[in-house]
This record gives structure tokens, sequence and C-alpha cells, in this order.
């Protein structure tokens, strides 16, 4: 069963064709979600890609909420996942991309089995937007269903790094497209501070066995609602006193 579910989402993703949310005839625990998830990633790692990062979902309050759920999810990001700060991103690669303005950091070091993480674990953060593509129907799922779909990861953008700073728990946010605003927040929004996010991630990973490791890329959470990708549009992201992630989307290709 794991293995059929991880093929039917990883084909969706390849194919460019939404399928049908897993749980519209199954029923799937939330451990099943993510050994689903961990085989669907294993898959892109075995055509070349590999493991970069992290991610957590439903940081929001109000996102959480919304789902009935009372703590955050993780999933996987792989290099194939990575663009470049400025570059174009093609809509073609994906099925109904949207995207959304983070707050990113950087581990510097391994994490051990059983650590609790103190100060030291990261030396670096980053703006960030990330790019989400649920593969199933109408970009509509359960809480398992998001999970084995790797929490809807598709690909992200990091702007530049720098030291760890403090005072990130009520920086603004401002997404734009084409120099409007399409969304404006606060990191208050992340947890109520991105820095929870950190220990939240190493519970999560050690719970679920993702790899944290020397460099690995954490994203901590949306800091505003996600906005939908079209052709042609250039799209930003700027946290107060982080800097700016910013990237374009190509002018041929919509999404289905």
């Amino acid at each position: 069963m794991i293995e059929d579910f991880a093929a039917r989402l990883d084909e969706a993703a390849t194919t460019r064709k939404p399928c049908a949310q897993l749980s519209t005839d199954h029923e799937l625990s939330l451990d099943d979600a993510y050994a689903v998830q961990r085989e669907l990633v294993e898959r892109r790692i075995a055509r070349g890609e590999r493991h970069f990062g992290v991610k957590l979902g439903f940081t929001s309050k109000a996102k959480a909420a919304q789902m009935g759920v009372d703590d955050v999810i993780i999933g996987r990001l792989t290099s194939g996942m990575v663009l470049a700060d400025g570059d174009e991103l093609d809509l073609n690669a994906f099925i109904h991309p949207r995207a959304e303005p983070e707050v990113a950091f950087r581990l510097s070091r391994d994490v051990e089995p059983g650590e609790v993480p103190g100060p030291d674990l990261v030396d670096a953060v980053a703006p960030a937007i990330e790019v989400i593509d649920s593969r199933y129907r109408d970009f509509k799922f359960s809480l398992a269903d998001v999970v084995a779909d790797n929490t809807s990861a598709a690909a992200f953008v990091l702007g530049q790094w720098q030291p760890l700073k403090a005072g990130l728990d009520n920086r603004g946010v401002v997404f734009e497209v084409d120099g409007r605003i399409a969304g404006a927040g606060s990191t208050a929004a992340i947890l109520g501070d991105p820095l929870r996010a950190i220990p939240a991630a190493v519970r999560m990973a050690q719970r679920y066995g993702l790899p944290l490791t020397a460099g690995t890329v954490l994203l901590a959470g949306a800091a505003t609602s996600a906005v939908a990708l079209t052709a042609g549009t250039h799209v930003s992201a700027t946290v107060s006193g982080l800097g700016r992630a910013r990237f374009s989307v190509a002018e041929q290709g919509e999404p289905r």
C-alpha cells in the first residue's frame, strides 16, 4: 500500500496530472502518511536528487485550526526543488503552484539522536519563498493526504544568508507580485516566533526519521497566505531586517 500510494503521487508530480486524494477510498494513519512521504522522496533521490532540508507546515494558528490539527507537520526538501534567488520558474513543471513568504534557517552541525537543540544548532537566517503544489485535484486534502504528499513541497528560493539575529518574533513581511502587495504580515505568524520552528523541526525529524545534518535548510513556515502563480509575473518577499528573496515566472505556460 505504501509503495502504491507513493507511486501514485510521484506519477501525478512527474506527469503534472493531479490525482484523487488518498483518503477518498483509504483510511491512512499519520504514521502511514509519513511512510508514504519517505518512499515518495526516496524516488526523487533515486533519480539523482539529494536531501537538502526540511520544512514545517501548519505553523500558523489559523491554518492549523482550519485543518483541525494541534501540531506542526514536517516535509522534506531536495536539491531538485532549489531555485536560485532571482531565477525563473517554469510553470510547466507544476500542476497548480502557489507561493508564500517564509523565514529560512541553516543548521551549523549534525543533530545527534535524542538531542535537545541548543542555540548553536543554527548559524544563519535568510528570507525565503516556498512554492507549494499539491498533487491532488483542486488543491484539496486531509491531514494525512498532505503529509503523504510531502506537505505539498515543490520548490523554494533563498535570499542571502546572514548571521542569526535576535528579535525575529515580530518582523514585518511584505509579499509582492509585480511590485504590488499581494500579502503583508509578521514573522509572528510563524509559531509566534520563527525560532520556535527549530526545536519543533528537530522533534518531528527525530520522530519520523528525517536526516538533519550540517548545512540542512529549514523552512520555518509561511508568514502570509499563499498566492497562485501566473505566467510572466515577478514575485518577491521582503522580511524586515533580513532582506529579500525573489524569482520571476516564465512567460510561457500556465498551471493546469
